[in-house]
């Protein structure tokens, strides 16, 4: 029996930079001070190549693979392999491997490009040192690759939006869609290293931050970041940190929530977004960014408005055909890898368990229920680990409460 994870929160208590009280409005002080923008971060370098700081690297850069090969091979010689690291790192002649490249398509077509298991030690190495300088500045509806965001919270926090612009779905809604077109091929890195430079000036770190962009090969020189590096998720919030104050200080727009390139604003007037839109635009050429022409509108949410996997509408919120296209897929590929012996049943009940969790925040019980019906008859009378513990505790529970 699956399980799925409905935890919506109540958002009467929002804190963040760009904070809101229940009636939209923001509370405290919404623009940090200048010396707190301005504060340089010097002398971190030191930080960054301590064996404390990259055994910790290591523990996040393996974490749910600790049965790959090459993870089991460098923990190996983990020491020795760390100490290796720290020494090119100290020397400057750390130089990342070339990057693995394949073809993903999930259903739109994407590259991806993989770094090799050493060079993910160093992205995180670094995430662990200037992450937290970033990201104590960043605006509050920022939500990917963040902790404590994610993209259930991006769409509790659409669903809380609607309501408040809609006044509870009483009224027009409207929303200014919008998305970056071919955002992590076109960030340009004389931008991005401008704005690191505005509060990093350790200089070792600007060598490494340079070392890593400088290992991915784009259409464009000196543009581009590769999807799939944690470097390059993180890089992705602090180029568009810049886009996320000008929409909430510049434009004054109350109603603004950014997933990477994707963002949403919501108004009551067409012609606010209309004026919002042309701004945006015109402030993306200063950064050298362009709004995608197609993937760009303002939508009335009577329509139904996309957005990180469902169309949602006034009343409810249904999961995209192509998501439930995706997991038909997926859901006939399980047999054959679990025949092939290319996964194990757990792993293939904890994917689908997780993908249940993830439908379970749209109105979808029906369809949730069709396949969990369909994966028990694809693999009749088997448990996974989790269901054995989930049914023992079950079962003790029940004996000290007859006892």
């Amino acid at each position: 029996m699956f399980v799925g994870n409905n935890n919506y929160n109540n958002y009467n208590n929002l804190n963040g930079n760009n904070n809101l009280n229940n009636n939209g409005r923001f509370v405290g002080i919404t623009l940090p001070c200048q010396d707190f923008l301005m504060k340089a971060y010097k002398n971190l370098w030191n930080k960054l190549c301590s064996y404390e700081n990259l055994e910790l690297a290591f523990r996040r850069a393996r974490k749910h693979k600790t049965l790959k090969l090459y993870v089991m091979e460098f923990e190996k010689n983990l020491e020795e392999n760390l100490l290796q690291l720290r020494a090119e790192l100290l020397l400057h002649s750390y130089r990342p491997k070339p990057l693995e490249t394949f073809i993903l398509c999930d259903p739109k077509t994407r590259k991806i490009s993989k770094s090799d298991f050493r060079d993910r030690i160093i992205h995180h190495a670094l995430c662990n040192i200037i992450e937290p300088i970033f990201e104590k500045t960043f605006i509050y509806d920022s939500y990917a690759n963040r902790i404590g965001k994610g993209t259930l919270k991006a769409i509790q926090r659409f669903d809380y939006f609607k309501r408040g612009v809609s006044r509870n779905n009483t009224g027009e809604c409207f929303i200014l869609k919008a998305d970056i077109r071919h955002y992590f091929e076109t960030v340009d890195h004389g931008v991005l290293m401008g704005i690191i430079k505005r509060k990093i000036k350790d200089k070792d770190i600007i060598w490494l931050v340079k070392t890593i962009l400088s290992n991915y090969n784009s259409k464009g020189k000196g543009k581009g970041m590769p999807l799939g590096n944690l470097t390059s998720q993180f890089f992705a919030n602090v180029y568009l940190d810049a886009l996320d104050r000008f929409v909430k200080h510049n434009l004054k727009a109350k109603y603004y929530i950014r997933y990477v390139d994707d963002f949403v604003i919501f108004e009551n007037a067409i012609t606010k977004l209309k004026h919002y839109k042309e701004k945006i635009s015109e402030f993306l050429k200063t950064i050298k960014l362009e709004l995608h022409p197609d993937k760009s509108s303002i939508i009335s949410l009577e329509q139904g408005v996309c957005f990180l996997g469902f169309r949602i509408f006034y009343c409810c919120r249904l999961l995209k055909k192509s998501n439930i296209r995706k997991m038909k897929r997926k859901l006939a590929g399980f047999k054959m890898k679990f025949d092939g012996s290319n996964a194990s049943y757990d792993k293939i009940y904890s994917s689908m368990e997780g993908w249940l969790a993830y439908a379970s925040n749209g109105n979808t019980h029906k369809l949730r229920k069709s396949f969990a019906g369909e994966f028990e008859c694809i693999f009749p009378g088997k448990m996974a680990d989790v269901e054995i513990d989930r049914w023992t505790r079950h079962a003790k529970n029940l004996q000290v409460g007859i006892l």
